[in-house]
């Protein structure tokens, strides 16, 4: 089993205006917005999601509330720990209220050496019983592995449905990932290297971008007239993919973004992340009314 190729969607958490509590109705909006147009699975939980700044009962709620607002979307979970014991008590915490949609685990690459990243992943498997989605995010982790190391490590892995390359720069990484895997390979990064990593064998996009149907967008193209009709379509998008992305504020600005296209109704986040100058929040505006379908 492996994950569909396709576009899944990694959702953002919505807080309370006071940033103090889930917003659990703009969450469902949020579901059900990824559900109508047409996205292959979600990614709950993720870096974009938070995940790290949520208590435990947070996160269920958030697991909750998304299996209760899509009837068919399939899962993948992140967790954030990178320490065994606390990978699988964080696990342990949500598998109950995913069941039967769970399409995978998303664990973090946790060490730079081969063997004993392959060592951890198949003892988290053991130990939760489930399918494994493999997140390679150094700037997040703070551990790097060398990509062939990592092609190394997901072969001895029975359990790996997928892998989420998100190092830089992730062309050349998904390219050699696709070459030497028999599971699908996903892009991250807000999209920005979306385009090329589908040139190169990239399966499909896992990651949050504001607008998504760009990301729909942009793969279905490739699919039908490869890489020229992708790049006619993904030009549109992709200024406004590099305006989020920006370290710091890129989760404030996408947050904005959320709000202005009215799927959810504050733009609170926690720190680290940071709340972008108005000077920004002006420029989001002006890219957004530029973007296709994004007002």
């Amino acid at each position: 089993m492996t994950l569909d190729p396709g576009v899944w969607g990694v959702l953002a958490t919505p807080l309370t205006a006071d940033g103090s509590a889930v917003d659990t109705e703009s969450l469902a909006r949020q579901v059900r917005h990824y559900e109508s147009i047409g996205a292959t699975g979600l990614t709950v939980l993720g870096v974009f999601g938070e995940a790290a700044r949520l208590s435990p009962v947070e996160r269920r709620t958030v697991v909750e509330t998304v299996v209760a607002s899509s009837a068919r979307l399939p899962l993948v979970i992140g967790i954030s720990a990178l320490k065994l014991d606390e990978v699988v008590a964080e696990a342990a915490n949500v598998l109950p209220a995913v069941g039967s949609r769970l399409a995978g685990l998303m664990v973090q690459v946790n060490s730079g050496d081969p063997d004993a990243l392959s060592n951890y992943l198949n003892e988290v498997a053991e130990r939760t019983d489930r399918p494994l989605v493999v997140q390679d995010y150094p700037v997040i982790t703070g551990i790097s592995i060398a990509t062939t190391d990592l092609v190394a490590a997901v072969r001895t892995v029975p359990s790996a449905v997928a892998v989420k390359s998100e190092s830089s720069p992730s062309p050349p990484a998904v390219a050699e990932l696709a070459a030497g895997l028999d599971v699908p390979i996903f892009g991250g990064l807000g999209g920005t290297c979306l385009l090329d990593e589908l040139a190169v064998g990239a399966a499909g996009a896992m990651t949050g971008f504001s607008v998504p149907e760009g990301l729909l967008a942009c793969v279905a193209a490739y699919r039908s007239g490869g890489f020229e009709a992708a790049r006619e379509v993904w030009r549109d998008y992709l200024p406004l993919v590099n305006f989020e992305f920006q370290a710091g504020i890129a989760l404030g600005l996408r947050k904005r973004s959320l709000v202005l296209r009215g799927l959810i109704t504050y733009d609170a986040v926690r720190a680290p992340a940071a709340v972008p100058p108005e000077s920004m929040l002006r420029l989001l505006e002006e890219h957004l009314r530029r973007t296709p379908g994004a007002l």
